[in-house]
């Protein structure tokens, strides 16, 4: 077992004590210096040692067992969990310095996938920011000068999402972006070189994103569909040339909604670092986990540069802000920002800087927080409604985070299409799992759980099972 005594001092003028215990366990597992198998030292020893509550410790041991780094049963001692891959050698590198829709699929209805509930918007507070920025913005953040993004929201948005998600970046690499889509395409128009030898090539999850499908086709990608499990992507099925980037949803697999494991990160990370693969992390809703907190991103693991990570205000405040970010590699930020000069996907600044002053005044978190309560009520009571009233059709996913709920049907024969276009044609807005596939695909559907308040999910569900009922599928 590792000495306590080597273990060194927490910062306390920095907060979070914490992340600090799990991410100085989690760089020790990661750099080998705590083979698998070996006893981790017991949470009120280590508390005493710190000097902070035993239950700093207990939270950061839950993290690092829920992401897969340590392991243990009732009545025994608490050990590094053992990886199929090995850990990665070497510190954390610190960045370097400057340097369409188908036919089946109905929008507006119940159960929509992938829209938001914007009723509980923060309206006065947002108003206020918007408004104070409005009235006072400086000459300088009214020219051409921040296509990436003014400093004042690269940082908020880097504190957020240091503190959140344990990525590790400088201001200067966070840009500031229309959408997600928009991030994607502009990586894409950097990354797909066609004088490069895998320069045509995308990796994407199977079953997957289908915006991000047809971006990538846009930019000339030719895709390669790798299949997901329980486990999240797994590169070793792949089956097709070495991609010039990978396009992912490890924290919250769309449309499945499992956690890639800690083994499948490492294997991802390490086949990029080899092949020069870049991985596009899309962590478009990752802020909402109800069984947990929310898994830690790729990017904070990476030691090669190799992930450029994704993230949106859009399934958090409202997508009509049109404000969303890309963490990118230090190498790739000037073509990545002269991209985007040319395209001209940049946010109007008076978004930018109350955006900036919402996040520092705590009023974004506030308002994660709130929402985060909210829809962990409404999945629990979808999951449940769904399994009472449609469970003899349907296997139902167990809902631990997120806007959407991904379900089965058990009789793998359904045209899930047909299926879907029927039940969304009595006021429905689902998506047929079928759709998101590229391969070989297994019969479901998607719900959208964000817009179906708790009280009113038996009554929908109740729906769908007599639609259930009178539809081929019976």
């Amino acid at each position: 077992m590792t000495s306590i005594a080597q273990w060194p001092a927490l910062d306390r003028t920095s907060g979070d004590l914490e992340g600090q215990v799990y991410r100085a366990m989690r760089d020790r597992i990661l750099h080998g210096q705590m083979p698998a198998g070996q006893r981790v030292p017991s949470t009120r020893a280590l508390a005493i040692s710190l000097g902070v509550a035993r239950s700093t410790v207990v939270n950061a041991y839950d993290r690092l067992k829920a992401e897969g780094y340590l392991q243990s049963t009732t009545g025994a001692a608490t050990r590094v969990a053992a990886f199929s891959t090995p850990p990665l050698q070497g510190q954390v590198a610190a960045p370097p310095p400057n340097s369409s829709q188908t036919t089946e699929f109905a929008t507006g209805g119940l159960f929509e996938p992938g829209v938001p509930d914007v009723s509980a918007f923060p309206h006065a507070a947002w108003a206020r920011c918007l408004g104070a920025r409005g009235r006072s913005l400086r000459v300088h953040d009214l020219g051409y000068g921040a296509h990436g993004g003014i400093p004042e929201l690269r940082a908020a948005i880097l504190d957020h999402i240091s503190a959140t998600r344990g990525v590790i970046a400088r201001p200067e690499q966070v840009l500031i972006v229309p959408s997600t889509g928009a991030a994607i395409s502009l990586l894409a128009s950097v990354l797909l070189w066609a004088d490069h030898p895998n320069g045509g090539f995308a990796w994407i999850e199977d079953p997957g994103y289908a915006t991000a499908h047809a971006l990538l086709r846009m930019a000339g990608a030719a895709l390669v569909a790798v299949p997901c499990d329980e486990e999240g992507i797994d590169i070793a099925r792949a089956d097709g040339p070495p991609p010039r980037l990978i396009y992912v949803t490890p924290s919250h697999q769309y449309p499945t909604g499992v956690t890639m494991s800690l083994s499948r990160r490492l294997a991802l990370l390490e086949f990029a670092r080899a092949t020069g693969a870049i991985v596009l992390e899309d962590d478009y809703d990752s802020e909402f986990q109800y069984a947990s907190r929310p898994i830690a991103a790729l990017q904070g693991i990476d030691r090669g540069e190799v992930v450029a990570y994704l993230g949106t205000f859009s399934k958090t405040l409202a997508p009509g802000l049109r404000v969303a970010y890309a963490v990118v590699p230090s190498r790739l930020v000037a073509t990545v920002e002269t991209a985007q000069r040319l395209r001209g996907a940049v946010v109007p600044v008076h978004i930018q800087a109350a955006l900036a002053d919402f996040i520092d005044e705590g009023r974004f978190r506030a308002h994660l927080r709130h929402m985060n309560a909210v829809y962990a009520e409404r999945m629990a009571a979808v999951v449940s409604a769904l399994n009472r009233h449609c469970g003899a059709w349907l296997d139902v996913g167990e809902g631990n985070g997120g806007q959407q709920l991904a379900s089965w049907f058990r009789d793998i024969a359904v045209d899930d299409v047909a299926a879907v276009r029927s039940i969304n044609s009595h006021g429905f807005a689902l998506r047929a799992m079928s759709s998101l596939h590229l391969g070989p695909s297994r019969p479901g559907m998607l719900f959208g759980i964000a817009r179906m308040e708790a009280a009113a999910a038996n009554a929908a569900a109740e729906r769908i099972a007599r639609l259930l009922a009178m539809s081929a599928v019976a």
